[in-house]
C-alpha cells in the first residue's frame, strides 16, 4: 500500500518535471531530492530508483517518442541531427552553457552511447 502511495503521489510529483530539469538541475537540489527518495524507500521498505536513473531513462524515452512521432513539434529538428552514416544523433552547436545543459543536447549525449551498444 505504501509503495502504491509513493508511486502515485510522491514519484509522480517529483519526476513530473524530470525531463525539463534534466542535466540542468543543480547538485544541491538533486541531492535533496535523492535524500527524499532514499527516505521514502526506507519507509516503503524497498529500494527505489534515484533521481539520476529516472531522469536518464525518462529523457531518452522522451527523445525516442519525439523521433517516432512525425507530428511532434521538435521531430524535424531531431531528424535533421541524424547522422547519414550511423544511427547516432549529431550534437547541435551550443554557444552557451545554459543551452548545452538543456533538453536536446543533454539527451543526445545520453542517447548516443545507447545506440552504439544496441
Amino acid at each position: 500500500m505504501l509503495h502504491m502511495f509513493y508511486q502515485s503521489v510522491m514519484a509522480s510529483t517529483i519526476f513530473f518535471a524530470a525531463v525539463c530539469w534534466g542535466a540542468g538541475i543543480k547538485a544541491k537540489d538533486a541531492n535533496r531530492l535523492n535524500k527524499l527518495i532514499k527516505k521514502a524507500g526506507s519507509v516503503v521498505g524497498c529500494r527505489l530508483d534515484n533521481l539520476d536513473e529516472v531522469v536518464r531513462d525518462r529523457m531518452v524515452l522522451k527523445l525516442r517518442t519525439i523521433m517516432d512521432n512525425p507530428s511532434h513539434p521538435p521531430h524535424n529538428t531531431v531528424d535533421k541531427l541524424r547522422s547519414s552514416f550511423s544511427s547516432r544523433l549529431l550534437q547541435p552547436r551550443c554557444s552557451k552553457e545554459r543551452y548545452r545543459e538543456s533538453f536536446l543536447p543533454s539527451t543526445i549525449r545520453l542517447y548516443n552511447p545507447i545506440t552504439i551498444t544496441v
